[in-house]
């Protein structure tokens, strides 16, 4: 599979955008890799880039989206943040791939057994060792805890039901502010010149489900 130009970027749709990851996903969890020739991707994009999405994903080293989408060189834009959330510069980011160079798709992928949500549900133990900047980064997550707790159940990174209603809704809160804090990548997906989806990453078994 050869790099994607300007011309090839400019004939896929959001829909073709999200089928392209779909099938790669599929190809990485039959263990089937697409034949790419990496090298020449590297001489073929270097004088320009038009990746075909925006995946926004958390920093874990078991969720690398080239790898899990199987896609090459030129093909996303990664942007990694521990816990997969959105913040002004991450929104820019997302901006400039769609608004600036093309990018169909945007995709905020979350995963099972997120360290960083496990780390918000701990909060108070992770506060104790005196981390400022990790500590800063966790509470980002506290009011969804509020909004996904049950009455009366347990606040704790071993309560696995709880991590995984935080993992989908952490997702759904992150696609949620893209929408209200960008207004252009609000108007574009409203003119159906991109889509804005979500995801989850099975840390067991590579599969990506759509959510």
């Amino acid at each position: 599979m050869k790099a994607h130009t300007h011309e090839t970027q400019s004939t896929i749709t959001p829909e073709k955008a999200l089928e392209f990851l779909k099938e790669g996903n599929q190809r990485f969890v039959n263990n089937l890799k697409a034949n790419r020739d990496l090298l020449e991707q590297v001489n073929a994009t270097r004088e320009g880039q038009w990746p075909f999405a925006v995946v926004l994903s958390c920093i874990d080293s078991r969720t690398s989206a080239e790898l899990i989408f199987d896609q090459g060189l030129g093909d996303i834009f990664s942007i990694r943040i521990a816990g997969n959330f959105v913040n002004q510069d991450i929104l820019g980011s997302m901006e400039f791939g769609c608004n600036v160079a093309g990018s169909k798709l945007v995709v905020v992928l979350g995963h099972t057994k997120c360290g960083a949500l496990k780390g918000g549900l701990d909060a108070a133990k992770i506060e104790g060792l005196g981390m400022d900047n990790l500590n800063h980064l966790i509470n980002h997550f506290d009011p969804i805890i509020k909004e996904v707790m049950e009455e009366g159940e347990e606040r704790a990174s071993s309560n696995s039901s709880l991590l995984e209603r935080l993992n989908h809704q952490n997702v759904k809160s992150a696609i949620e502010d893209i929408r209200k804090q960008s207004s252009t990548l609000r108007k574009l997906e409203e003119e159906g010149k991109i889509k804005i989806v979500g995801a989850n990453y099975d840390v067991e078994t590579g599969a990506v489900n759509w959510l």
